[in-house]
């Protein structure tokens, strides 16, 4: 028999609602080696400058919609160290211009590195601050085809079964979780360096309630924000900054 895990949606879970979307996925088999290498042309991590995000569209999305470049990095620094992203539009176009625009409002800023099961993946992008929450609930994209695997080292969005519900919730594949491609998961970018700093995120809470861990509840992060985590998930690793590097 086949174990299943669950990949979370992106969007606002209201408390009036009390209830989650959820999406069940295949079970990862054993992780495999990174194989990503940087593409050609691009200057390497050392070289690139950062830019300062601009938070006048954190609480805008429709203000952040500028249109990525066709290959672009992020630099992501981290509780446990940096790690470098290196995003490409031909395989993700929605998916790519959304990462791009949250990196430069400075939305990643501060944010915990949730939900980490090791050897399936580690899950970001609920924000701190439930105010930037509610802005991006409904701040969906639509769906982009599946061109690379959800190999090792590569970054996809959490979605719901819905078309199109795509909004700000990204994970970063352990394994090869090449399983999730029929249903839909496009991988934009992958990490090109650092991914052992992506390994060392701290994973003792692991995975949701129904499947043996305690990690925390998503509805109550979009509603209480940061003094919910501090409080009770202290251990939790946390994105310094994230940039868009030239």
């Amino acid at each position: 028999m086949k174990k299943t895990l669950v990949v979370s949606i992106a969007m606002l879970v209201l408390a009036v609602a009390g209830v989650r979307t959820l999406l069940a996925v295949e079970a990862p088999k054993k992780a495999e080696p990174a194989k990503a290498q940087p593409s050609a042309g691009a200057k390497p991590a050392a070289e690139a400058k950062s830019s300062a995000p601009d938070k006048k569209a954190l609480l805008e999305p429709g203000k952040a919609t500028e249109k990525a470049p066709d290959v672009f990095r992020a630099k992501f620094s981290t509780t446990k160290g940096d790690f470098i992203v290196e995003a490409h539009r031909d395989w993700s176009p929605n998916g790519a211009d959304r990462f791009y625009n949250l990196v430069k409002v400075g939305y990643f800023d501060g944010v915990s590195f949730f939900r980490v099961v090791k050897g399936f993946m580690v899950q970001f992008g609920i924000h701190g601050t439930p105010e930037v929450n509610m802005a991006w609930r409904e701040a969906n994209i639509m769906d982009d085809r599946v061109k690379t695997p959800n190999t090792r080292g590569t970054l996809t969005y959490a979605k719901t079964s819905n078309p199109n519900s795509r909004t700000s919730q990204i994970f970063i594949n352990y394994g090869n979780n090449s399983g999730l491609d029929r249903d839909g998961f496009s991988p934009f970018g992958q990490v090109v360096k650092g991914m052992e700093v992506v390994d060392k995120l701290y994973d003792g809470y692991g995975d949701m309630p129904d499947f043996g861990g305690h990690c925390p509840d998503q509805g109550r992060m979009q509603m209480e924000g940061d003094p919910y985590l501090k409080k009770d998930f202290p251990k939790l690793d946390y994105i310094k900054t994230a940039r868009v590097t030239k």
